[in-house]
């Protein structure tokens, strides 16, 4: 999957893929304002969701700690 997302022309360094369940999820970071692009993939469904990252976290990392 990491690779794939890679080959459509996503920075190495902004791609994670992991397992998730019977799938994988992934998180993209576009590296623009951030934009952030997070998702899942399995044999029965595909979701995505863009979205403008974290105020409070890491651009597209939700924050580690409470309020």
């Amino acid at each position: 999957m990491r690779s794939t997302l890679i080959g459509l022309g996503y920075s190495a360094e902004r791609v994670r893929a992991y397992q998730n369940g019977s799938g994988v999820g992934f998180l993209i970071d576009i590296g623009v304002s951030p934009w952030c692009v997070e998702g899942t993939m399995s044999a029965d469904s595909t979701r995505a969701d863009a979205f403008g990252g974290y105020p409070d976290g890491s651009d597209c990392e939700p924050p580690s700690g409470g309020h």
